[in-house]
């Protein structure tokens, strides 16, 4: 069992709290992913999981024991960073042995460990090159080699794919995944990256300012924001969000904006008549239609992306942005009708930027 709880966690420096009350519960074999802008702690919150800072109040659990003070090199843990951190002047092979060499393990063993890992990850055919004879892509494997020969109850990731290119990036976030899967090591993932969060993890920490503002898988974050800070990080292009007022018809709420626009809206009875809201509707779940009374959008900009049709523009005085997939049909560059799927939508309060469900 690895099982990892962050329990009220805060850090400070020079009496300025920059990390507030971080609770989150990491189940046995789980990839979780901390995620957010630049800033915003998560590199912060990882190295204080790994013992390079400390922590200042709260608690960090491994397998149930409380473990704040406990040294770095015995939290059984092993980190792979963003810069790789590999030893210029050692080869391949004396890269992934270095820490099993501190720990003086038997050379036979040592040996196999090694050449073990390095199949594993495919550089094998590397172990005598120096780092500056390999790829972005090589060396990274190569920190991810020195990760896997010690075998430890906790993988640590810190940006580790910022440094390559975008196509790599997808190459190398596969194999991280499917290598952690088979390996079954509880892992905790450091990203700015939506893309990288929602792909490989089991379970989202999404952190701004210091607070981790929603966990959850993927799934729940994207289809269940709790704020629009949570919509509108995740997902590309952004949500489109409409400033409006709720007019009950006959019980029934809509959305009505400045410009005298009517949007239906999901029916929540939380909602009342009167009140400033925020609609936001996914790109994905817009539709072309051939109705003339249904919306109306200007076209902006255009931009093909090969799968899609990326369409931001503007319905009356309200900005949209729209994704519409091969499949629909539409003259491009011309002014265009839509529909959305009204069950899909979000609504936030105008004030407190949180979801009303």
């Amino acid at each position: 069992m690895s099982t990892m709880v962050l329990k009220n966690i805060k850090k400070n420096y020079d009496g300025v709290e920059v990390l507030h009350d971080i609770n989150v519960e990491i189940n046995d074999g789980e990839f979780v992913v901390l995620i957010g802008e630049s800033g915003c702690g998560k590199s912060t919150l990882l190295r204080m999981i790994c013992g390079l800072e400390d922590i200042s109040s709260g608690e960090l659990l491994l397998d149930g024991v409380v473990s704040n003070e406990v040294s770095p090199q015995k939290r059984d843990m092993s980190m792979v960073f963003q810069s790789y951190a590999l030893y210029p002047h050692m080869n391949v092979y004396d890269n992934i042995a270095y820490g099993l060499k501190i720990q003086k393990m038997p050379k036979d063993e040592m040996d196999e460990k090694v050449r073990a890992a390095a199949k594993l990850l495919n550089i094998d055919k590397y172990l005598d090159r120096l780092p500056k004879n390999l790829s972005g892509g090589q060396r990274q494997r190569v920190s991810m080699g020195r990760a896997i020969v010690r075998e430890p109850n906790f993988f640590l990731f810190d940006e580790p794919l910022s440094n390559l290119d975008a196509k790599l990036r997808v190459v190398m976030r596969n194999e991280i995944k499917s290598l952690q899967k088979r390996l079954k090591t509880t892992t905790v993932y450091v990203t700015h990256d939506q893309i990288e969060a929602m792909t490989m993890a089991d379970k989202v920490v999404l952190m701004d300012a210091g607070y981790a503002v929603q966990i959850g898988t993927p799934e729940e974050l994207y289809d269940q924001p709790n704020s629009i800070f949570t919509a509108s990080f995740l997902g590309a292009p952004n949500i489109s969000l409409i400033n409006g007022t709720i007019k009950l018809e006959d019980g029934i709420p809509s959305l009505y904006t400045k410009d005298k626009i009517k949007f239906p809206i999901r029916n929540i009875s939380s909602l009342e008549d009167g009140q400033e809201v925020i609609l936001g509707i996914r790109p994905r779940d817009f539709h072309s239609s051939s109705n003339v009374n249904d919306f109306l959008v200007q076209i902006n900009v255009h931009e093909y992306t090969g799968a899609e049709n990326v369409i931001y523009g503007q319905i009356g005085e309200n900005k949209v942005n729209i994704a519409f997939s091969r499949k629909e049909r539409f003259i491009k560059n011309e002014d265009l009708h839509v529909t959305y799927e009204v069950e899909k939508t979000h609504i936030f309060c105008a004030k407190t930027q949180k979801s009303i469900r």
